[in-house]
């Protein structure tokens, strides 16, 4: 009996506009936050696709010394063993692949610019990365493109990881 407490009636436009505030502020800096990691997946992703380019380059300088040592094993029957190796060497021959593996990195920056939902199409041209890469592999009987190959699907895969977190 000594207190009385009374309580002061609250004001509820006040504390919504207090909730209002804090939640405006919260939703400014999560959109900056995700800006900036935005921006560092995107220079991630732009460092791998360079990694590609270089290793693609590699392949392209590799590919016609594998031809050429295969068509410069010719000692019997010459016409035969020419025409063979011809046909062997349009076999490992890859710079359709690498050119189609140009193009879809070329495609893939271009989406990156566009903004937006991109996660999706940038999903998808990985496929298409991963497949030109798989034949390149399959395609070329060298074990320095084959190492080569193996370095750009490591860089594939951290890209398909990066772009997972990509609307």
């Amino acid at each position: 009996d000594i207190f009385t407490v009374s309580k002061e009636p609250e004001d509820e436009d006040i504390i919504w506009a207090d909730v209002l505030k804090v939640a405006d502020e919260a939703a400014e800096r999560f959109v900056q936050m995700r800006e900036t990691e935005g921006a560092k997946m995107k220079e991630d992703v732009e460092s791998r696709l360079d990694f590609i380019l270089k290793a693609v380059k590699k392949v392209e300088e590799r590919s016609p010394q594998t031809v050429e040592e295969v068509l410069g094993n010719t000692q019997i029957d010459e016409q035969r063993i020419l025409t063979e190796a011809a046909v062997y060497a349009e076999k490992i021959a890859v710079a359709e692949e690498t050119v189609r593996l140009r193009s879809h990195i070329d495609q893939f920056r271009a989406i990156l610019e566009q903004g937006g939902p991109v996660g999706r199409k940038l999903d998808f041209l990985i496929q298409e990365f991963n497949r030109e890469t798989n034949t390149i592999g399959s395609k070329a009987q060298d074990i320095e493109i084959a190492r080569i190959v193996v370095d750009v699907k490591s860089e594939i895969e951290k890209i398909r990881e990066q772009i997972q977190n990509i609307e």
